[in-house]
């Protein structure tokens, strides 16, 4: 029984859309590392003592920004909204958050690595912002790609010849309604 003033019917085609196949492909990976990553790197920073206050603050604007950007955009890619937006670039809106995360995280990284002589959880935190950069570069890299390709932003489709939400998906060569050809947009 669904909630007071929830409609049964649409809740349903919400569940039944929810696709966790997108984080079995390489940017979907790209993402949940970069959640564990921002998530380790914030408790590591906040583990600093106060005299390194700002650097830890700074590191964890950075990771949890991140985080929930990242967060936020894994749910968008597999509860498929991105197809619904298609007024949004979201190649070339990623690729700009990714890059300018990419250059944060370097900078993040930096400084805590400039104060990690002295606190240890900040060079271990200084090492997971690094490791977020190359994260952060790598979905750039990938976004890149997808955006000179000219590949829309689609979460990931069904393999072909299954049925999703009563519909036939088509073969190879077919048009899907969540994957407009074989190429993923992300690679």
């Amino acid at each position: 029984m669904a909630a007071p003033g929830i409609d049964a019917s649409k809740l349903a085609f919400v569940l039944q859309y929810f696709d966790t196949s997108y984080i079995r492909t390489p940017p979907g990976m790209l993402k949940v590392a970069q959640l564990v990553n921002a998530l380790i790197g914030f408790i590591l920073a906040e583990l600093a003592s106060d005299r390194f206050g700002s650097t830890s603050n700074w590191f964890g604007f950075v990771s949890m920004t991140g985080f929930w950007v990242t967060l936020i955009l894994l749910v968008f890619y597999m509860l498929h909204i991105l197809e619904k937006l298609l007024f949004i670039p979201w190649p070339q809106a990623e690729l700009g958050y990714t890059a300018l995360w990419s250059v944060l995280y370097f900078i993040a990284g930096a400084v805590a690595a400039s104060k990690g002589g002295e606190e240890g959880v900040l060079a271990a935190a200084a090492l997971f912002g690094f490791v977020g950069m190359i994260l952060y570069g790598g979905d750039a890299f990938l976004k890149y790609k997808a955006w000179k390709s000219n590949a829309a932003a689609y979460a990931a489709g069904v393999p072909p010849g299954t049925t999703e939400m009563g519909m036939e998906v088509p073969a190879e060569g077919g048009i899907s309604p969540t994957s407009p050809n074989a190429n993923y947009p992300a690679y």
